[in-house]
């Protein structure tokens, strides 16, 4: 509005502010407003509730917090915020991931890739499918379905892996990397006794919790 009086002004033309209101159709007090910051007040007693609360349960949130006190969660958040007393959420994706380059094998059982996924089974809804794949000769080694997906379901398709390289369980002779999505394994589990159930376990666990995170 002031610039627009100036360039009129500049022009010849002297015009005041009530005159350019009233031909833009703009009420005066909108122009003369001048918005005030208010205060954020905090509730004393409900700051010692919730100081008391946090003590009690140091990782909950202000919903949870909120929750135990029977209070409306808006003041709690905001003491919280004032406060700085918020929870912290751990950032994610900190791990080993993959280097961005091509998957490139020389030879068979060099190097094999492994993924999680799920496949839509109609009326018993969704399964769990784990698969090996060799990189050089993109043959699928092993699989398996299952309706959990939890880290035995990796482990027995690692397991029918082997089975049908080697004809039995048993102990691999030459290196072998196993890579996934987030990351590379040198595979020291699988050069280890496969026999015992709980020599596989890392890789699938890393396996399945990150697709039940994705």
């Amino acid at each position: 509005m002031r610039s627009l009086q100036a360039e009129l002004a500049g022009e010849g033309h002297s015009v005041s502010i009530s005159k350019l209101c009233r031909w833009l159709g703009l009420p005066r007090r909108t122009f003369y407003y001048q918005p005030k910051a208010r205060p954020r007040v905090i509730n004393d007693v409900l700051e010692t509730r919730v100081k008391a609360t946090i003590e009690r349960f140091p990782t909950s949130g202000y919903r949870r917090l909120a929750c135990v006190l029977g209070e409306n969660r808006k003041p709690v958040q905001r003491i919280l915020q004032l406060k700085g007393w918020q929870v912290r959420r751990r950032p994610q994706g900190f791990r080993p991931r993959a280097r961005s380059l091509p998957s490139v094998a020389h030879r068979p059982d060099e190097r094999w890739a492994t993924d999680l996924t799920h496949v839509w089974c109609g009326k018993d809804r969704r399964a769990a499918l784990a698969v090996i794949i060799d990189c050089c000769t993109r043959e699928i080694l092993g699989w398996r379905l299952s309706d959990n997906g939890s880290a035995k379901t990796a482990e027995a398709a690692l397991e029918e892996a082997l089975i049908e390289r080697l004809g039995v369980l048993q102990r691999v002779t030459q290196p072998l990397a196993l890579r996934s999505e987030m990351a590379w394994y040198s595979v020291p589990a699988i050069t280890r006794a496969p026999s015992k159930r709980k020599a596989l376990p890392r890789s699938s666990r890393r396996l399945i919790r990150r697709n039940r995170m994705a």
